[in-house]
């Protein structure tokens, strides 16, 4: 292949229930391994049966973060995918599919007919291997070894028992040399592996629980609700481990005031939902202002309104989110660019919430909630834990404790009930004095808004970090983006001649925004010929809110909302007029 880089992009496609997850997981995991780059997405339908998905999977020797519209492999399970999908694939690439199965013979060079089900049936003795086999036979297109996917069917099935697994591999090996043996253009097509060097791969939803756990969280409760669901299912695996309480509530309203009550009694509480659940959140967000209770949720994002697209990703919630809640009190939001982001995010938002006594949100969306990123390793040296809480012990010099005592920083003492020793802790949804008792005179009313709201907000935005700079350090032209757009800014600035003087600010740290005195990015957006918002949502809600914040107005707005996240080869397009 000569200089040329290593880039490859498969898309598996069929139907809900065909095994696609399986074949699409088992291929980026042998991918990582192997010491690949890799980054996959999905693309679903909300159907258990039926309807049209595709897995899609990225593997490169160098760093990617985003998503191609063009393919080199193209393995189809019905006829449906080879009827949407071929126009896709490369010049040179391949599809591989079952003519049994589609029922249509294709006689184009690019086509392979594998018999998936009559090797599956032959070899493994059951139809259900067709998967397996065509795991195996996308491996033997790339000639890249069996080895790392053994290891994976043995991890994988070893509960079920070693003819299983015998018959997993061997349904493997057999996709595997059957397409070597009926493919003699696939010779220059195979790839060199890369100096073994075996990567994590990782998902947002993954990356937020685990900084969760890592961060002391001991409560999650929630109502499944896609996407956020998974953060609840890594949560219960992980349980018995960490000795976590996991709680699936009724609904939402339970969820977010079960983590209230949780985090009132001495634990970090955490709850997570999407944008319909979080709207029956709502009462409990300012239950916890009031209340002056930490709690972080993850909100995560998908498109609307009502029921909308369940499984599809949009930026749609982020004003709902910033303005939620009856009353003024104040929060954190932060939205995540990569799994690594979350990762870290996640820990600061325990932090802040902790630290302020206060809502903190991590919102992030069904793209980078669901897709999967490769990382060598995250740094635990670089998270934080501070105990804010207050036993027994730590109260010892306090004669008089009282929950909502003024302070010059609007930070209180938080005990723990029943830990306090003497010390008795009220708390009030009323509005109330420093002792936790209901008022109604305006002295202590202004006095406490003070507290609560305009002592606190000063010293949050000190703690948020600048956007990030990326490309010429001073741009003709800014892209600018905020959460999970962050890898496909970032690898279209990377394609963009030098001359052209693009640069990337991408805000991951997003309410309140921070003090210029880190990075003054509006004077970078003022000294710019053209500043482009991009943002997968209709409103340019970003953008609405660096205007009521900063004054700022973007020149132009780049705004995608049919539910699929932006490719390089889309966004390249919209930009291309301006560019």
């Amino acid at each position: 292949m000569g200089v040329k880089l290593l880039d490859y992009t498969l898309r598996i496609g069929g139907e809900a229930g065909q095994g696609l997850q399986t074949i699409g997981g088992a291929l980026a995991k042998v991918f990582s391994r192997i010491g690949y780059q890799v980054f996959t997405h999905q693309d679903y339908m909300s159907r258990i049966r039926g309807g049209h998905n595709f897995y899609q999977i990225r593997l490169s020797d160098q760093k990617i973060s985003a998503s191609r519209e063009k393919l080199d492999i193209l393995l189809a399970l019905d006829l449906n995918t080879i009827e949407i999908h071929r126009k896709s694939v490369n010049d040179g690439g391949f599809i591989l599919y079952d003519s049994e199965i589609a029922k249509r013979k294709f006689e184009e060079p690019e086509f392979i007919d594998i018999p998936f089900r009559k090797i599956a049936l032959d070899v493994g003795k059951n139809s259900v291997m067709a998967n397996t086999v065509a795991t195996g036979a996308a491996l033997g297109i790339l000639s890249i070894g069996l080895e790392a996917l053994k290891n994976i069917l043995k991890e994988t099935f070893e509960r079920k028992g070693n003819e299983i697994v015998q018959n997993n591999i061997a349904c493997a090996e057999a996709g595997y040399n059957y397409a070597i043996k009926n493919c003699p253009r696939c010779e220059a097509f195979g790839i060199s592996e890369p100096e073994y060097k075996r990567l994590m791969l990782i998902t947002g939803l993954q990356a937020i629980s685990m900084g969760a756990i890592m961060s002391g969280c001991k409560f999650y409760s929630a109502y499944p609700m896609s996407p956020s669901t998974g953060i609840m299912e890594y949560f219960a695996s992980r349980a018995e481990e960490y000795n976590l309480v996991v709680e699936q509530a009724e609904d939402e309203i339970a969820a977010i005031n079960m983590a209230i009550g949780a985090s009132f009694t001495g634990v970090r509480a955490m709850t997570g939902t999407s944008g319909g659940g979080f709207a029956l959140m709502v009462e409990g967000l300012s239950l916890t202002g009031m209340t002056e209770t930490p709690l972080v949720i993850a909100e995560m994002q998908r498109p609307g309104p009502a029921t909308g697209l369940p499984t599809r990703t949009e930026q749609g919630d982020l004003l709902f989110i910033l303005h939620a809640g009856h009353g003024e009190f104040p929060r954190v939001i932060f939205e995540p660019g990569t799994p690594k982001q979350a990762f870290y995010l996640a820990n600061k938002a325990f932090e802040l919430a902790e630290k302020y006594q206060i809502p903190v949100f991590i919102q992030s969306d069904q793209y980078l909630a669901e897709s999967e990123w490769t990382f060598e390793s995250f740094d635990l040296d670089n998270l934080i834990y501070n105990d804010y809480r207050m036993r027994e012990k730590d109260l010892e010099g306090v004669e008089i404790y009282k929950r909502y005592k003024y302070s010059s920083t609007g930070i209180s003492l938080l005990a723990i009930p029943g830990e306090s020793g003497k010390h008795l802790v009220v708390a009030d949804s009323d509005e109330h004095d420093e002792d936790g008792h209901i008022i109604e005179d305006s002295e202590t009313r202004i006095k406490m808004v003070q507290k609560r709201l305009l002592k606190k907000l000063p010293l949050i935005r000190k703690e948020i970090e600048a956007p990030l700079l990326y490309g010429d350090p001073s741009p003709k032209t800014v892209l600018v983006g905020h959460g999970s757009t962050y890898g496909v800014i970032k690898e279209v600035v990377d394609t963009i001649p030098k001359d052209k003087k693009v640069a990337m600010v991408h805000f991951s740290q997003i309410y309140p925004l921070s003090e210029k005195d880190r990075f003054d990015y509006i004077e970078l957006f003022e000294n710019a010929d053209l500043t482009i918002c991009i943002e997968n949502n209709a409103s340019g809600q970003f953008a609405k809110l660096i205007r009521a914040e900063t004054g700022f107005e973007f020149s132009h707005q780049i705004s995608k909302y049919d539910g699929r996240p932006f490719t390089i080869e889309n966004l390249k397009e919209e930009l291309h007029a301006y560019i």
